[in-house]
């Protein structure tokens, strides 16, 4: 079970599509035309194996942009997990009594979004695929779009709460992580890890920094800065902080 996609909504596309491209040295390989069915417009970037993905709005009154509203614009949406037995996820999403608002199954893969309030103001997405390599979500060929000259992989991501503790707790449950995988507010999955933190802007509950690998972090802050990303030393793009392993 490990970190897989981590999606990204802002008001504009583009925008933040162009400065992940030019940052990061990555290419989008996929326009989902599924996500129509939420009212949505996406970008897929592949980042080694993983994905990051950029979602907006193109209809009034959808999921994606009364968030938008309700934090006072862009930044961090949902957080994917690959999981490696889904009908075992399944039935321990249902014995802790959380609604799944969403789901889909193909051959391929398998998926179901989880009620964001009910995880604590992130939507938390279980997914499954066959072969476990594949990634059904990012087009039919997003292998030749892989570029990691820059950015190899997500080593983690932060999620922000009034009470990252209750936060925590409702995590490892529902993604049944045993004691010996917690450290204080982190939950270590097979490769990355979810942290818990205290919401310090004011924006309420919601996904707050990727931590990613870099190739060469002193370059990339450089590159950053030359190109207006950096604020306060940290890299700043879509109202998501991202953190240099």
């Amino acid at each position: 079970m490990d970190l897989r996609q981590l999606v990204m909504v802002s008001s504009l596309r583009d925008p933040i599509v162009d400065s992940l491209c030019k940052l990061f040295d990555i290419k989008v390989s996929f326009n989902d035309p599924g996500v129509g069915h939420f009212g949505l417009e996406n970008a897929v970037l592949p980042v080694g194996t993983d994905f990051l993905e950029v979602v907006s709005p193109v209809e009034k009154n959808t999921t994606a942009g009364r968030y938008l509203d309700r934090r006072s614009g862009d930044g961090g949406y949902m957080v994917i997990i690959q999981v490696d037995d889904f009908s075992d996820v399944q039935n321990n999403v249902k014995e802790n009594n959380v609604t799944v608002v969403w789901e889909s199954e193909h051959p391929e893969a398998r998926a179901m979004h989880l009620h964001p309030k009910e995880m604590g103001g992130a939507i938390l997405s279980l997914d499954w695929m066959n072969p476990k390599e594949s990634w059904k979500w990012a087009g039919p060929n997003w292998k030749q779009f892989v570029n990691t000259s820059t950015i190899n992989r997500f080593v983690g991501v932060e999620i922000q709460s009034d009470n990252p503790e209750a936060m925590k707790i409702k995590w490892q449950s529902v993604l049944r992580v045993p004691e010996n995988k917690i450290r204080d507010n982190e939950i270590k999955l097979d490769n990355t890890w979810i942290r818990f933190v205290e919401d310090e802007d004011g924006r309420g509950p919601g996904v707050s920094a990727f931590c990613i690998e870099a190739n060469d972090n002193e370059s990339l802050l450089k590159k950053a800065d030359e190109i207006g990303l950096l604020h306060k030393e940290e890299i700043f793009i879509g109202g998501v902080k991202f953190l240099l392993s």
